[in-house]
């Protein structure tokens, strides 16, 4: 998306370079990577709604020390109705969907199912901003979630049905679309690392009170990897890998940096049999390929669309 897509004017000159757009994007990417297989790791010890509450407390306390270090200036009414979207999305609904989801399924097998979210993201901008993307955007859309359903229903047990697990993956899908999409918008106007972190800022009050709710019914015990995946979700996964994606997305054209989210279910399933020691089958291969195909040739054909109403042209 360009800034044609955003109604609203960005509020800082949007960066030309669209090297650096990517390589922002790339490096974000590069660090969501991470999140399926450690937080595989993280389930093993702690409980799912700690996981997923916990980490975005830990990532609230360092926003609201950052927001404040730096005296930011409070977002405006509108903007906090945005920031509730995006909290929603990477706060609070993708962290806990993938926590239970994980507890059950394989990381590489959640990878496989998250390698639809380029796709997602991509038709949430276009719903979102009203551009009309040509047939083949849509066409391939839903071929990318047919393939994904058809493979997790597959993988479920040896059945041809959807494992509970697999249902909270597509909701974690479908969150953190809406996040992404909302929060790339929003970032330019309140910036990329400030949009994620009034999104945590927004979010603590209920987040502490899952978290301290979680402890009290069943107080955390962890073996030492299991903590260190933790921190790395809590400080990385949920707060600085922000800071570069949203800068990827801020700087754009959004459409096209939105396009390197392909490689991370790649990266995923890489550090799930490194790190996991999880076999990777031909099912899965294919089932990522085939994937993450439909999900390019949907970005790609969004990309080639004409924007809907030319506003200005920052980048």
């Amino acid at each position: 998306m360009t800034s044609e897509s955003s109604a609203t004017a960005p509020a800082r000159p949007v960066l030309p370079a669209t090297s650096a757009g990517l390589g922002w994007g790339l490096l974000g990417v590069l660090a969501f990577s991470f999140t399926v297989p450690l937080t595989r790791v993280a389930v093993g010890g702690l409980q799912p709604l700690f996981i997923g509450s916990a980490r975005a407390v830990v990532a609230a306390a360092l926003a609201a020390l950052a927001l404040g270090l730096t005296r930011q200036r409070l977002p405006t009414r509108t903007q906090w109705a945005r920031l509730a979207v995006v909290a929603g999305g990477i706060v609070i609904g993708f962290p806990l969907l993938t926590s239970f989801a994980l507890q059950t399924a394989a990381a590489s097998h959640g990878a496989v199912v998250i390698a639809l979210l380029p796709a997602a993201t991509a038709v949430t901008v276009v719903l979102r901003t009203g551009e009309r993307p040509p047939r083949v955007f849509w066409a391939m859309a839903v071929v990318g979630a047919v393939a994904a359903v058809g493979f997790a229903s597959v993988q479920s047990d040896g059945a041809a049905r959807l494992h509970p697990s697999d249902l909270l993956l597509f909701g974690a899908v479908v969150a953190a679309a809406l996040g992404y999409a909302e929060g790339g918008l929003l970032s330019r106007e309140l910036g990329s690392w400030q949009t994620v972190s009034w999104a945590l800022v927004l979010a603590a009050p209920l987040m502490v009170t899952l978290a301290a709710a979680s402890a009290t019914h069943e107080p955390p015990t962890a073996s030492a990897t299991q903590w260190l995946s933790f921190t790395y979700l809590a400080l990385v996964s949920m707060y600085l890998g922000f800071f570069a994606w949203y800068r990827g997305l801020a700087i754009g054209p959004m459409a096209r940096v939105s396009q390197v989210q392909l490689v991370q279910p790649v990266l995923s399933i890489l550090w799930a049999a490194l790190i996991l020691g999880e076999e990777l089958t031909w099912a899965t291969v294919l089932g990522g390929i085939v994937v993450v195909l439909c999900a390019g040739v949907a970005v790609r054909a969004r990309l080639g669309a004409p924007a809907p109403v030319p506003v200005s042209r920052g980048s």
